[in-house]
């Protein structure tokens, strides 16, 4: 089969709505920092999309495409890739490319045609169901009395399912021997608060201790008073801040949601201090980066205001993440909930590992910073463990 045969085989394979999966891998460019690409078939709002993970190193990019507009795609990802898999309704396709384009084709047909079922897709298989009443959820106003999502807050039902995701994913990371003791600064309306509580002590039976810390002493106060109905009695509420806050010599998870500006980097110094096994972060309004900013390379990005604001963002979280990771820490930048939900969609998830840096990733930040003029807040706070 001949290249430009095949891109035609797979692309009206796609365009008929035969694919059930497909992974596209084998970057022709060592220099292509996309390691992965899987598609999927999904309905968006009752039309047909095909849906593109980009993965990263350390972070996952998603990005739907109306089926209509799918092809072009599909050439570029072929111009950019050496392999694919593909899983479509009546048999089994893999794909591997040559430098120059030579096609090695395999075909395995299906015994009985598979369904895509875009109904399945619609409706996530989440962690907290759809479905149960969560006496939590009922009083936070998420629920009806009868158990029900409430319209208006679905998109709250599906933040909080992707924060117990990453709650999942940290389990293994979480002391075994001994009480969890976490700390969630910014708890704010404590929604995420309360549901880390119920899926660490309710549902998986751990044995934990969690402080929501805010500033609001109103909302502080009426958490406390949902937690002491519930019979939460390992949930505490307190007003306070991060700098205020010296109670403890040693946490295993730091929360922190939408601390605004370097009171992200003050928590994420704290739990590093610590020792804290596991840390998530949601930053927010990040303006210390966009003030430092002088770099002549980036000028003419930089003169658009808008445009500095979201790279101050992202560089400004790729430094965190890259100290967390020079400080003995696995960190990532994940995607939170989707950007059509919230713009404040990147979290830092780290996980405690000991392990040393290399001479390069320091002389790699160094030379980042340098770029951006930058003095990171951060840094300042950790200088001792660096």
């Amino acid at each position: 089969m001949e290249f430009q045969e095949m891109k035609e085989y797979m692309i009206e394979q796609i365009l008929n709505k035969q694919l059930i999966a497909a992974t596209i891998s084998q970057p022709r460019a060592k220099s292509n920092e996309v390691k992965r690409v899987k598609l999927k078939p999904l309905e968006i709002k009752n039309i047909y999309h095909i849906q593109i993970e980009f993965q990263y190193e350390r972070i996952l990019k998603h990005e739907n495409i109306p089926l209509k507009d799918f092809a072009e795609s599909l050439e570029n990802l072929f111009d950019q890739f050496r392999q694919m898999h593909a899983d479509f309704t009546t048999e089994k396709v893999q794909v591997q490319l040559s430098k120059k384009n030579k096609v090695m084709w395999k075909s395995e047909k299906m015994e009985s045609a598979k369904i895509v079922n875009l109904s399945h897709n619609r409706k996530k298989n989440y962690l907290l169901d759809e479905d149960t009443a969560y006496p939590f959820l009922i009083r936070l106003g998420v629920q009806t009395a009868e158990g029900k999502v409430k319209k208006q807050k679905h998109d709250k039902f599906k933040q909080i399912n992707r924060f117990v995701e990453f709650i999942d994913d940290a389990l293994a990371h979480l002391p075994k021997d001994k009480p969890v003791r976490i700390l969630d600064f910014g708890s704010g309306k404590s929604y995420l608060t309360f549901a880390l509580y119920h899926y660490l002590k309710i549902e998986k039976g751990l044995d934990i201790r969690v402080t929501g810390l805010d500033l609001k002493k109103e909302v502080i106060e009426e958490c406390a008073q949902i937690a002491d109905d519930l019979g939460y009695d390992q949930l505490e509420f307190l007003v306070g801040d991060i700098n205020d806050y010296n109670d403890e010599s040693a946490v295993d998870m730091v929360v922190t949601l939408h601390a605004c500006d370097v009171a992200t980097d003050m928590a994420l110094a704290r739990a590093v201090k610590w020792g804290a096994s596991v840390i998530l972060s949601v930053p927010c309004c990040q303006h210390e980066l966009n003030t430092q900013l002088n770099a002549l390379g980036l000028d003419i990005m930089l003169k658009h205001g808008l445009i500095k604001e979201r790279f101050a963002a992202l560089a400004t979280d790729s430094i965190r993440a890259e100290i967390l990771n020079m400080v003995g820490y696995e960190a990532q930048l994940v995607e939170f909930i989707d950007l059509e939900n919230t713009p404040k969609n990147i979290l830092i998830r780290a996980y405690k590992t000991g392990k040393k840096p290399t001479s390069e990733q320091f002389e790699s930040y160094k030379q980042f910073k340098q770029m951006l003029n930058a003095e990171p807040f951060l840094e300042n706070e950790l200088r001792e463990y660096l």
